[in-house]
Formats: structure tokens, C-alpha cells, sequence
């Protein structure tokens, strides 16, 4: 955790579509646990579906069906996938000096954002 009392963005969403967070200063909790192997078991789907997604992709014969449904699938996973990289994203410390581009501008996107959408000043 990136400090005492931090959200954590879950990798489930509420009833009614909105994101779930997690309040702890110990990313070693159940929850913590539960939302640690959801997300590797995402990833790890993400990762299967980009393969079959490719095999198809290569396959004269597939049919348009086919293609729209693994592209629906694909977009799904896309979006997990995101959750995930802003869940980790969102634990990680942020820098003391904001990195610079070789050119010496600023980097867009490095730590100047409050956090993920709907998190407390985000």
C-alpha cells in the first residue's frame, strides 16, 4: 500500500455499476487477497483471449461472427484489465520530482492526476 488508509480501487463493481474501493493500511487483509487473485485471475484470462484473439485474427475462415465476438470479449477484457493497471497504479508511491522528457517537458500522466475517477479528489 502506498500509505496508512489508502483507497483501493477493486476489481468489482458495485450493484449499480459504480467502482469499489477498499480503506486499509494493510494490503495483507482477506479483501486485500480476494481482490489480489481476482486480478491475476483477469490478467491471466486477458492474456489467454489475446492468443485465441490472434489465432483468429490469422484464420482466413473466420467468419464475421466470430471476429464481433471475440472483439466484444476483447473490449471487456480491455476494460478489466485497465481497472487493474489503475488499481496498481493508484498503490504505487508517488514521485518526489515529476519526471522529464529527454527534451526536458514534463511527462504527461506522471503523477499529476488526484487518483482513479471517483476516488476522493480525483
Amino acid at each position: 500500500m502506498s500509505g496508512a488508509g489508502s483507497a483501493r480501487l477493486l476489481p468489482w463493481s458495485s450493484s449499480d455499476g459504480n467502482p469499489c474501493y477498499l480503506v486499509t493500511d494493510n494490503g495483507d487483509g482477506y479483501l486485500s487477497r480476494v481482490a489480489d487473485s481476482i486480478e491475476a485471475s483477469q490478467l491471466d484470462m486477458a492474456a489467454r483471449l489475446l492468443s485465441h484473439a490472434e489465432a483468429l485474427v490469422r484464420e482466413p475462415k473466420a467468419s464475421a461472427r466470430e471476429l464481433r465476438y471475440v472483439a466484444a470479449r476483447l473490449v471487456e477484457s480491455l476494460h478489466e484489465t485497465l481497472r487493474v493497471a489503475r488499481s496498481r497504479g493508484g498503490r504505487l508511491p508517488r514521485p518526489v520530482e515529476p519526471f522529464h522528457s529527454p527534451d526536458g517537458g514534463p511527462v504527461p500522466g506522471n503523477g499529476d492526476c488526484a487518483g482513479p475517477p471517483g476516488a476522493p479528489g480525483g
